[in-house]
């Protein structure tokens, strides 16, 4: 039997625009919870009109619905795809991987692989590049998801967030320690565990040395490893962003390709304005 591959994550896997546009990608999206209604990630909301209200109001989030899923699902088939292989964002954060686990079997004429990355925003959404990377240089779907599941343990993501006011109030603190930063104004570098739980990595005091520790711990994750990818996440601060990623090009001398992209409305709601991270996946 040939297989056809297509990739489905979810939005908050921040997976890069270059890549989300190709052929054979669809993403089932998160949903964010204002009292006057339901707006869907990246489609009927922005980043930037979350944090334009996020001093008034702080919105929930939930998983997909069903009827979302349904969809997504019915349209991968009518494409003409026989194989999915379904990647999000950690379920140590968000149920969406056990719904999408879960409603899949509902298709039968669909052969689905599922990995769970472990992680969130682009560090999820490196992991996606390297498995649609595996499709298109036609690697069989068996090879494809052993190899995204060695993936997760070779790939990592670091934030710099300025306030953990919206992690706190957003349930998602995990491991973080906040009582400490809100007390001193220190600013971690948080990361997801081996569980996909937030924890705090290191943290300094202040902007700049916090993004320097970011950077000394994507250092320390490479090491002398002879190949990698990049990303650089960014909140309602795209020309830090900008400077971050030159800084990167300058300081890291085996990247493979290196992307810059806004955090998903989603993740941005948990995290806040002013949030820098870095995804980083070895090759």
């Amino acid at each position: 039997m040939s297989e056809k591959i297509a990739l489905l994550v979810d939005s908050g896997m921040d997976v890069p625009t270059t890549v989300l546009n190709k052929d054979g990608v669809y993403v089932v999206p998160l949903n964010i919870i204002y009292p006057e209604g339901t707006y869907i990630d990246k489609v009927t909301i922005t980043s930037k009109e979350i944090y334009d209200r996020l001093s008034n109001e702080i919105p929930s989030t939930s998983l997909p619905n069903g009827e979302s899923i349904d969809k997504i699902f019915n349209q991968i088939i009518e494409d003409g795809y026989s194989h999915l292989v379904i990647a999000t964002i950690s379920s140590g954060l968000s149920g969406t991987h056990n719904i999408l686990k879960l409603m899949a079997k509902d298709y039968d004429n669909l052969i689905c692989g599922f990995i769970d990355s472990l992680s969130i925003g682009i560090g999820g959404g490196l992991q996606g590049v390297a498995i649609k990377e595996m499709i298109d240089n036609g690697q069989s779907f068996d090879t494809i998801v052993s190899q995204a599941q060695e993936n997760i343990e070779k790939s990592r993501v670091f934030f710099s967030i300025p306030t953990l006011e919206y992690l706190k109030k957003g349930g998602r603190i995990g491991l973080v320690t906040s009582i400490l930063g809100t007390a001193l104004n220190l600013n971690p570098v948080i990361s997801c565990n081996k569980e996909g739980i937030y924890y705090t990595v290191t943290k300094a005091r202040g902007r700049k040395k916090s993004l320097e520790k970011m950077v000394q711990e994507v250092e320390k994750f490479v090491g002398n490893h002879s190949s990698y990818d990049l990303a650089v996440a960014y909140g309602n601060c795209v020309e830090e962003a900008k400077a971050l990623k030159e800084a990167l090009e300058q300081r890291f001398h085996h990247i493979n390709q290196i992307f810059i992209d806004e955090v998903s409305p989603a993740l941005g709601v948990h995290t806040g304005p002013g949030v820098l991270g870095i995804g980083v996946i070895k090759r």
